[in-house]
């Protein structure tokens, strides 16, 4: 048995010519189409150049085991997603490196419904019957048929809208030169039949597998200077940039600066209880003053799931929330099979402009003041554990709340702060953040990056 390296925690990444082939791609459909027992799936690609060739692999390995394919061709993760459940299929694959770097690629996969696949009950034995070529080639081979989804898709992340009639927008929109441009133009257009006045300056936004500004990853700060201009030259509003298969979105204010996840997460339940007033919202744990705020403000229920797809769209499922937020920019909807969307926030964070005067510049100022954060800081450490245990022992004994939902966190009176291990790279990730005590936030940082005894990274 040869072990197959590209498989990680609930995803397939790897490099290309090492621990990803075509071969291996062709192993990973054949074991995903028979563990799964499916009849129909759904396949989609990125932009990237080596996307083509894996998915034409993996399609046959589906195909070997009698699964019948549905492509959707060149879209985003979510159009994935979005076929997936909207075709009934039985579950759905999605050749996508992401904002890895351009000599890797990988598979999203995920089961019908679009619920996420069960890393133990399902993911290991995938991994595992691709790694044994444990399976029995059907008698007759699947069909293969090309499919259109994207005018249902607009349709549904246009549904999302409220309010976009009154008021004219002026947008920066930043594909980075992966696939979100395509989905963006048939929202758009969507919107704009609808009666929204919508004027957009767009940037890299045709496909390019050569990334020619570098693999679009706006989560780094170094990757945000030409959305940011963007925004400040053209007179826009709001400025929204993607990764390279846009499940994450970015946002920048008219005056170009960068919104911090945990005040987009607030907006977007806000926005999320306009629509449905009272609903339940699923919080990212590790930054939670500003987002419980704003729920609790909305007329809403926070409810806090431990960090990770697979855990907010249980916890979402489990109490019926309409919406779910991670600081990392995945937000997840209950109206879109309960799956992560880059496109569902502009749309959302629009109607919250459209039904507020004040610019949204203010609307995170506001929240910065009364709530500021330390931002996520990153330390390689000799030892997870031990560091946290650390920070445990000298400040547990004065918190007001201890729990570990999701590593530690502890809360007092004025501040709070969370650490824990990553679960995809070997760092300690602090989150600290005030009552509206810009100084404490800074000594409190300063003490815990003492006690972490780590390297920043």
């Amino acid at each position: 048995m040869s072990r197959l390296d590209c498989f990680k925690a609930y995803d397939v990444r790897g490099r290309l010519g090492e621990t990803l082939d075509e071969d291996i791609a062709r192993r990973i459909g054949a074991a995903f189409g028979h563990v799964l027992n499916a009849s129909k799936v759904v396949v989609g690609h990125d932009a990237r150049a080596s996307s083509p060739a894996l998915k034409a692999a993996a399609i046959r390995g589906l195909r070997e085991v009698g699964v019948d394919v549905w492509d959707i061709g060149l879209c985003g993760t979510e159009e994935v997603y979005f076929a997936t459940g909207h075709l009934d299929a039985d579950g759905g694959l999605m050749v996508t490196a992401s904002h890895n770097p351009i000599e890797w690629n990988g598979m999203k996969l995920v089961g019908p419904g679009s619920r996420p696949i069960d890393p133990d009950a399902e993911f290991s034995r995938i991994r595992e019957a691709a790694e044994r070529q444990d399976w029995t080639p059907a008698p007759a081979s699947g069909t293969l048929r090309e499919t259109q989804i994207r005018d249902a898709y607009a349709d549904r992340v246009a549904g999302f809208a409220r309010g976009l009639t009154g008021k004219r927008f002026r947008i920066v929109a930043d594909a980075g030169n992966g696939t979100a441009g395509i989905a963006f133009d048939a929202v758009l257009e969507r919107l704009r039949s609808m009666g929204a006045k919508i004027d957009v300056h767009r940037i890299r936004h045709e496909p390019d597998s050569s990334f020619p500004h570098g693999i679009p990853n706006p989560l780094l700060p170094e990757n945000r200077s030409m959305t940011a201009d963007a925004v400040r030259n053209s007179g826009a509003s709001l400025g929204v940039a993607w990764d390279g298969d846009f499940d994450r979105c970015f946002f920048f204010d008219e005056k170009g600066d960068f919104i911090d996840g945990q005040y987009v997460v607030a907006l977007l339940a806000r926005a999320a209880l306009a629509l449905e007033p009272g609903a339940t919202i699923v919080l990212d744990p590790r930054v939670t003053l500003a987002t419980t705020d704003a729920v609790t403000a909305a007329g809403g229920n926070p409810v806090l799931s431990k960090t990770g797809h697979a855990f907010v769209k249980a916890k979402m499922r489990e109490t019926a929330a309409v919406y779910g937020g991670e600081m990392s920019a995945h937000h997840y909807f209950r109206d879109f099979f309960h799956c992560d969307s880059g496109m569902v926030p502009w749309v959302l964070l629009l109607s919250v402009l459209g039904e507020d005067e004040r610019p949204l510049s203010e609307l995170v100022s506001t929240m910065r003041r009364r709530f500021p954060s330390s931002g996520e800081l990153n330390f390689r450490v000799p030892d997870a554990r031990n560091a946290i245990a650390s920070v445990e022992t000298a400040l547990a004994p004065g918190a007001l709340r201890l729990d570990r939902l999701d590593g530690l966190t502890l809360e007092f009176e004025s501040w709070r702060v969370n650490v824990r291990a990553s679960n995809t790279e070997p760092l300690l990730r602090l989150n600290i953040e005030t009552h509206g005590d810009r100084s404490l936030l800074a000594e409190k940082v300063a003490e815990v990056t003492d006690l972490v005894g780590g390297v920043p990274d």
